[in-house]
């Protein structure tokens, strides 16, 4: 009996490890390869290798391209923003629904949960998967005017609004401001020359994308998050079995505190004297006025398309009550 195990330890020492599945990913990153979305993909994929999947990344600058490539079949997987991924998953495409995360906390909250197994199911859609998520940072409104912080002064405005990216022109027009089409590779260069008096961004842009020069010295940045963006990564269904899928979004959940990390110091990194602060007397009515947008968006109604994602809408909400039980929309009668 110990020969036999003896012998049995010996074959394993000398045994060769399975091959790694070789996935090919194109990953987004408006700096590219030295960007720091990239390097976190990086250290996902490198971690991944212990799973038995070997990544290899592709660098994008072109978010469109990188999509459209995976689209093609160029890459068996993609790591983009949900404004991007959110054709591919419209549930884990709503966490950005405007509004509707207001703290880091509550982005925590949701994350934790969408990583446990119960929740695989709705990381399926169609021919496609979702292996992760990533905060990338809560979007904010630039102006290039300090006096623009309500609502109301942002009728006529001109903003930089993605073509794609349905919610934010429901929205837009909501406020009675003007829709500049752009999309991610153009939104800077026309806040920062002057072609649009607003933009929206995570605090990155601030250095990355050089928006303080559109802020120059009159500007600023409102402090109050839009929206929350994340890091997507996106594969066909039958690219991972089930138990790997799921271990790979257990593996980007654990990378959450690197990433709030990054987050936390790039939004320090910006001048105080930059940031607008919001009365908290004004952030109810904000708060309300995102709240109608997003049934707007879940419903298809007043002029807007079904965009969110009635689960995910029901989750958020249940998460802000839980954090803020006080919040009007708690007692609403018609809750999300």
């Amino acid at each position: 009996m110990i020969r036999k195990s003896l012998a049995a330890l010996s074959f394993a020492a000398v045994a060769p490890m399975a091959a790694a599945q070789s996935v090919t990913m194109c990953v987004f990153d408006v700096i590219g390869a030295n960007g720091d979305m990239y390097n976190m993909v990086k250290d996902y994929a490198l971690e991944m290798k212990a799973h038995g999947v070997d990544f290899e990344l592709r660098p994008y600058t072109d978010e469109g391209v990188a999509v459209g490539d995976f689209n093609s079949g160029q890459c068996d997987a993609v790591a983009a923003t949900d404004l991007r991924t959110r054709p591919f998953n419209r549930f884990t495409g709503s966490i950005s629904a405007v509004g509707a995360i207001p703290t880091y906390d509550d982005l925590k909250t949701t994350l934790a949960t969408l990583a446990q197994a119960k929740a695989a199911p709705l990381m399926k859609q169609g021919d496609y998967e979702v292996l992760g998520i990533v905060p990338a940072g809560a979007g904010y409104l630039f102006v290039n005017d300090r006096s623009i912080d309500t609502a109301g002064e942002l009728a006529g405005k001109r903003m930089a609004t993605l073509d794609y990216q349905k919610d934010a022109i429901h929205m837009v027009n909501h406020v009675k401001a003007t829709v500049v089409p752009s999309d991610i590779t153009n939104f800077a260069g026309k806040f920062n020359n002057g072609s649009v008096d607003t933009a929206y961004a995570p605090a990155f842009a601030y250095e990355a994308l050089e928006l303080y020069k559109g802020l120059g010295q009159d500007g600023g940045i409102v402090d109050y998050p839009l929206a929350q963006l994340t890091i997507q990564i996106i594969a066909r269904d039958a690219v991972l079995d089930d138990d790997t899928a799921q271990k790979s979004r257990e593996v980007a959940w654990g990378m959450y505190g690197q990433a709030m990390d990054l987050i936390q110091r790039q939004e320090s990194a910006i001048p105080d004297e930059k940031w607008i602060r919001i009365p908290d007397g004004d952030i109810e009515g904000y708060q309300e006025m995102f709240r109608e947008n997003r049934l707007q968006l879940r419903d298809g109604t007043d002029g807007a398309n079904k965009v969110y994602h009635p689960k995910m809408m029901s989750l958020l909400s249940k998460i802000r009550c839980s954090s803020n039980p006080g919040a009007s929309e708690c007692t609403a009668s018609d809750r999300e």
